[in-house]
């Protein structure tokens, strides 16, 4: 039973903060309440082996929409083969001023300057411990937005040992453009250093804990061709385990005159397709699958989704085709993708 069509004007009406709260807080309720399994259609099971690790279909949620890990088991009742929560900073933070995220319709598209709004990474791990979710799980972490540029790693390797015994993955988020010089970690030494200095606390890590959870990196689709190649070498060079292709992007140009056009921010959906589409292939052309590609930008559809796989993916993310098509896309690219990718 598909009653989004009919809940979506109503949830568009609202302020489109409000309306992400609103959102959760009735899918909590519908699961809480068992309407889940009467309202959601079954996915099927599609396993995938990535990163050593088995996803029970390869559409996953991408990090974004539960920051705070308060809604897991309400999300996995739509049937995702994975979920990815946060981005998650050391400290509590309240994130940007409002408004801070706006909605295009037109473009099936967003933009948002959140700003990591959260409530911290404790906060973050109480909430996974109450979910007891069985899936695989993505902790995304990021740097507090008053941490400096030449501190940031300090602030992810906190992230990366306080998150390790929870998370089946977790992603290094250095490519929202909503923290001041976030995306300047993308770059020349910043890079190197920072995946250095991660991937030698992960390899402490397993020793200490006796198992292996697998480090993934999120980058932007605003990369020029010699940063996306400059980035695909380290990941091979310190034997990243993922990549997650791509964050929201900061151009404007296929917006046209669109009256928010000029509002600062990650714009995500349909607009952000093809560059992402762009970064994946030339990623797979340089990883040559020695590194798994993890789509998310502009997927709303099975046939968007399949693109992404051809391209060289091997798992994909939605977010904002979510909130324009409804619970059931779930289903609908599960149920229709083929020939993904294992790595």
């Amino acid at each position: 039973m598909n009653l989004y069509p009919l809940l979506r004007p109503l949830l568009f009406s609202l302020n489109p903060e409000t309306a992400h709260d609103a959102t959760l807080k009735l899918l909590k309720l519908a699961h809480q309440s068992g309407l889940a399994k009467l309202l959601y259609p079954t996915v099927q099971d599609k396993p995938v082996t990535v990163m050593g690790l088995t996803f029970k279909n390869p559409v996953g949620l991408a990090a974004g929409l539960d920051k705070n890990g308060d809604y897991i088991n309400a999300l996995a009742a739509l049937g995702f083969g994975f979920i990815e929560i946060g981005t998650v900073t050391p400290r509590p933070q309240p994130g940007n001023p409002k408004p801070r995220m706006f909605r295009l319709p037109e473009h099936q598209a967003i933009i948002n300057r959140m700003g990591f709004n959260n409530l911290g990474i404790d906060h973050l791990l109480a909430q996974v411990k109450q979910s007891r979710y069985p899936g695989i799980l993505g902790i995304n972490i990021g740097k507090n937005f008053d941490t400096p540029i030449a501190n940031a790693a300090d602030d992810y390797l906190l992230g990366l040992r306080k998150a390790y015994t929870s998370a089946s993955y977790v992603t290094i988020n250095i490519s929202s453009p909503n923290t001041q010089n976030l995306r300047q970690l993308q770059q020349g030494d910043e890079i190197k250093k920072l995946i250095g200095a991660l991937k030698e606390e992960q390899l402490k890590l397993q020793q200490e804990h006796g198992r292996y959870v697998p480090l993934v990196l999120k980058i932007a689709p605003d990369l020029t061709a010699e940063e996306i190649s400059h980035i695909a070498k380290l990941l091979l060079d310190f034997a990243i385990d993922g990549v997650i292709a791509t964050n929201t992007t900061i151009a404007r140009d296929m917006l046209g005159d669109h009256p928010l056009a000029h509002e600062t921010g990650g714009l995500s959906g349909a607009p952000v397709k093809a560059k992402a589409t762009t970064v994946i292939r030339s990623l797979a052309v340089e990883l040559n699958g020695r590194c798994p590609i993890i789509a998310a930008g502009g997927i709303a559809s099975a046939a968007d989704a399949q693109e992404k796989i051809t391209a060289g993916a091997s798992l994909v993310q939605i977010y904002t085709g979510l909130i324009y098509q409804g619970p059931q896309l779930v289903a609908t690219i599960a149920g229709d993708l083929h020939g993904a990718k294992r790595g």
